[in-house]
């Protein structure tokens, strides 16, 4: 590499340093190393912003427009409230039904959004079934984070895949005659959920609990508005699963279905008495969205300087030589680094990297799919590696009004990332990599 290539290589690990130790806004952080990338000449402003994979970000921001309403609805309200009926009064029970809960909104909604519409509702089923709030809410972190893979919805890292290596939405339940990321997570979940409640929630005995003293709407509202919305959510979901059929991009076909929404409602008005569109665009993540914006630009930086190629170069003979050996290895060294590293750039430096292996004949959708599982499901680990346990940490520390220490959220966190990171490698290795290894 040139010295313009080590520069860049500098500029991006600094601002990863600055993204982990949150010295600056992470958002901050991440535009300053992009605008930085652009004055050192590693690209133009034209190039940083054609780097940039607004198909994704439309996508994002229009299943985040949907969520908002969604939030609204009391939809998740009148689940919790359900699960809380179905558990029969068993706190540990109720633990995993929340939990599993979570992980299923988390297939359509971003997992931090996922957080902040359960856990106010699970903190007085907490109260009323004399349940720690750290654990419950904990799980909830967990479960939104953990499942936000499985399905082309719910988080980036699945964008990304579609973005660099071109997973359709159809992808993620079944490929190349197998099963891929909702099937193998799904059944990685449920193991993971019964390993949970045997470590710490099956001595919690049965609670007397009387729905009317919780101070929490038993039922939808609205349910013109909850029906419209839930509809209307499923139709831009199979519009999605219809992508190829109707040859538009996810992204478009993504904010068709928020836009005729927001028209919907609009039009509807008081009808529906749903927020207003100002509203919803004030609710939505804008620092995460500028953050993914600048991470695009930031490797795509690392891309036109052929530092990828360099990187894939030197891992090229890990892979050719032993491919399964070579798998293993990366996945069980992403587990531990996206624990202390934001994830969302990790995976989608190593997806452009694993897409340079092709060239040498190195099969990739196996070490694709191994590098998104272990991405998603290590960033359990610590709050550093995914937003929504810092978002989850904070509610914990402001409802018991004390501060949760590393110890006791690891407490948590390792036990449910090496038996969720564990299984997974298993079924992946059993159904993707060794049949490729060959």
């Amino acid at each position: 590499m040139d010295t313009l290539s080590w520069v860049a290589v500098a500029v991006f690990a600094i601002t990863i340093i600055a993204v982990i130790s949150n010295v600056v806004d992470s958002t901050v952080a991440a535009l300053v190393g992009a605008i930085v990338m652009i004055w050192i000449g590693v690209m133009t402003d034209i190039d940083a912003f054609g780097l940039v994979d607004w198909n994704v970000m439309a996508i994002l921001v229009s299943v985040w427009v949907i969520a908002s309403y969604f939030g609204k609805t009391g939809v998740p309200s009148w689940l919790s409230v359900q699960a809380l009926r179905l558990s029969g009064g068993r706190p540990g029970l109720l633990v995993m039904i929340l939990s599993m809960l979570a992980g299923v909104i988390s297939l359509f909604v971003d997992n931090v959004v996922v957080i902040l519409m359960m856990a106010p509702v699970a903190l007085p089923l907490a109260r009323a079934l004399k349940l720690p709030v750290t654990p419950l809410v904990l799980m909830i972190g967990f479960a939104a984070n953990f499942m936000g893979s499985a399905m082309l919805l719910g988080d980036l890292p699945p964008q990304m895949l579609h973005s660099v290596a071109g997973a359709e939405f159809m992808d993620f339940f079944w490929q190349h005659g197998r099963p891929s990321s909702f099937p193998i997570l799904i059944v990685t979940f449920v193991i993971t959920l019964a390993a949970m409640y045997a470590y710490g929630f099956r001595g919690y005995g049965k609670q007397a609990v009387d729905l009317g003293s919780l101070g929490i709407e038993t039922r939808i509202p609205n349910r013109l508005f909850a029906t419209i919305v839930v509809g209307w959510f499923f139709l831009t979901v199979l519009g999605m699963a219809l992508r190829e059929l109707l040859g538009v991009k996810l992204g478009f076909i993504a904010l068709t279905g928020a836009m005729t929404l927001v028209l919907l409602l609009e039009l509807l008005g008081d009808r529906v008495k749903a927020p207003s569109f100002e509203k919803v665009l004030e609710a939505l993540d804008w620092r995460a969205i500028f953050f993914y914006i600048a991470l695009f630009a930031l490797v795509g930086g690392l891309e036109r300087m052929h530092v990828l190629d360099a990187l894939a170069t030197y891992l090229r003979p890990i892979f050719t030589e032993n491919f399964a050996l070579g798998a293993t290895l990366m996945y069980w060294i992403t587990v531990p680094i996206v624990g202390i590293v934001e994830h969302d750039a990790y995976i989608l430096t190593f997806l452009h990297t694993i897409k340079e292996l092709e060239a040498d004949g190195v099969q990739p959708w196996p070490l694709w799919w191994m590098l998104l599982w272990s991405g998603t499901l290590g960033s359990n680990l610590t709050v550093a590696g995914a937003p929504a346990l810092y978002a989850a940490l904070n509610i914990c520390q402001r409802e018991e009004n004390r501060k949760v220490s590393l110890r006791e959220f690891l407490a948590w966190s390792v036990p449910f990332t090496l038996v969720a990171a564990g299984v997974c490698y298993v079924l992946g290795m059993l159904i993707w990599v060794l049949p490729y290894a060959k």
